[in-house]
């Protein structure tokens, strides 16, 4: 058995969960999200907790008892607090705005780079240079987070582009050579 598969979860108040046809919905203050749930897992909904079990031993069963206690725990705590990361850009003259339902980001390109914004993801610039994405579903979230950090990777010797505000940024030296050296 999985360890992560036969942890409880707790639902707080004002989640709820239910399973019909092989798919659960889970709703809450801040949304509604489903998955399928595959036949080798087994879900149990008893009031506020919830847990998985084993239906059926298959190479992957244990795998997979995992993955959907995952998917069930980040569900419930989408719904109820939701997700949000923070990109930081740092270069000069980049920046960033939202407008609409575009993202435009000045990157040192010639051009404005401008991406679209899912309807489920709310994008926010605290700053011209912070962006905070969040939402209730934690891989769209993470997958547009992703994306957009991916438009500039931060570069080791300066450290211009587009990071995660936890993520550490190894600095590379430059070059010392020709300077007194014969």
């Amino acid at each position: 058995m999985s360890r992560i598969g036969k942890k409880l979860i707790v639902m707080p108040a004002g989640v709820s969960a239910e399973l019909k046809d092989g798919v659960l919905t889970v709703k809450g203050p801040k949304g509604s999200l489903s998955q399928e749930i595959d036949k080798v897992i087994k879900t149990n909904i008893n009031g506020q907790e919830m847990s998985f079990e084993i239906a059926k031993e298959t190479p992957d069963s244990n795998a997979k008892h995992g993955l959907y206690r995952a998917l069930a725990h980040n569900m419930v705590v989408g719904v109820s607090e939701g997700f949000k990361k923070t990109l930081l850009i740092s270069g000069v003259g980049y920046k960033a705005n939202v407008a609409g339902n575009k993202l435009v980001l000045n990157l040192g390109f010639s051009h404005p780079v401008e991406v679209e914004i899912p309807s489920d993801i709310q994008v926010t610039c605290t700053s011209a240079t912070e962006i905070v994405v969040s939402g209730i579903d934690k891989q769209k979230v993470g997958q547009f987070a992703s994306n957009v950090k991916a438009l500039r990777p931060v570069e080791p010797y300066h450290g211009y582009g587009v990071r995660y505000s936890d993520q550490v940024v190894i600095r590379k030296v430059g070059k010392t050579a020709g300077k007194g050296k014969k």
